[in-house]
């Protein structure tokens, strides 16, 4: 999905926001002397929708990724597989400066499956656990500068932690026919080129990640660590605008199944090469109910052409 299809880990994301590693380097403890080089953060709440103020000795400086809970919230502890919904602060810890503030925006979904835990378990561990209102500090160490590059300071990111829900799930076959019997799914034709469009329905969208194979293909069936080759074409349930196509280039494109948004994972794998699917996919499945650096926010509708299996 060009760059859509480079969406980044959500823990990845917390670990390079605003130009990080590429890579999550491991931590060697989580022990009280890693945590001691947060004594001198102080927080200051500025109410709703308003990032904390930050207060810490300079220049901040760790030789791997620590992270401690600041304060601790009052609510529910955090459960594995949800979606834990946060702010983040993302400061310089050079100089305090602001890099990055998600505060005045919707909350960032952050889900806590097995991808998380599998590919960055120290910090699905610091949330799994942690209550609803709590607020941690996570320093992720600078880097030395690459070759025509500038180093990069440490970054402190202030994380509050609004809410958790549960993961969507992936619908049944038969909660898939009973949406469409009902007219909940959108409708799909193809003009004389198979350039597909749909009909969206002015309901509310799936609370779960729905797949409608419209044509079944007679190819190898996919598994989630495959890359294939595809056809397709993206619009937004709320208002049905279209944010992406490769029919406009007549182009397929290439990519690893590991490496797209979760809903694509979840229902492409288990699809056979040559099938067009139709994917409704929650927005806890997509990049979110809040639009950032161009990804297309809320509830999606995908039609999907498997050309190949790489």
């Amino acid at each position: 999905m060009r760059r859509l299809l480079a969406i980044l880990l959500p823990a990845l994301l917390l670990l390079t926001a605003c130009g990080g590693s590429s890579a999550e380097p491991e931590p060697t403890s989580k022990s009280a002397g890693e945590t001691a080089k947060f004594d001198s953060l102080k927080l200051t709440d500025n109410g709703d929708k308003k990032a904390p103020g930050v207060e810490f000795d300079k220049p901040l400086e760790v030789g791997e990724p620590t992270i401690k809970v600041v304060t601790e919230g009052s609510g529910e502890p955090v459960k594995a597989n949800q979606i834990a919904n946060i702010s983040i602060l993302a400061v310089n810890g050079s100089d305090g400066s602001t890099l990055q503030d998600t505060f005045p925006e919707e909350p960032q979904p952050f889900p806590l499956d097995e991808e998380v835990k599998t590919g960055s378990p120290f910090i699905y561990d610091a949330f799994v656990g942690a209550k609803v209102g709590s607020t941690l500090a996570v320093a992720v160490p600078g880097q030395a500068a690459a070759a025509g590059g500038e180093a990069q300071p440490t970054q402190l990111l202030v994380i509050k932690v609004l809410s958790a829900n549960d993961l969507p799930g992936l619908l049944s076959p038969e909660e898939t026919e009973q949406l469409d019997k009902d007219g909940k799914l959108p409708k799909v034709t193809f003009d004389d080129k198979g350039t597909p469009a749909v009909e969206i329905p002015k309901t509310d969208a799936p609370t779960g990640l729905s797949v409608k194979v419209l044509t079944e293909g007679t190819g190898e069936v996919l598994s989630e660590s495959d890359s294939i080759e595809a056809n397709y074409i993206g619009w937004r349930w709320d208002g049905g605008e279209e944010f992406d196509s490769t029919y406009d280039t007549g182009e397929a494109m290439k990519f690893r199944l590991t490496g797209v948004i979760k809903g694509w994972t979840l229902g492409l794998s288990g699809q056979k090469v040559g099938s067009k699917v139709l994917l409704t996919i929650p927005s806890s499945l997509g990049y979110g109910d809040a639009p950032a650096q161009g990804r297309p926010a809320g509830p999606l509708v995908f039609v999907v052409e498997i050309k190949a299996k790489k």
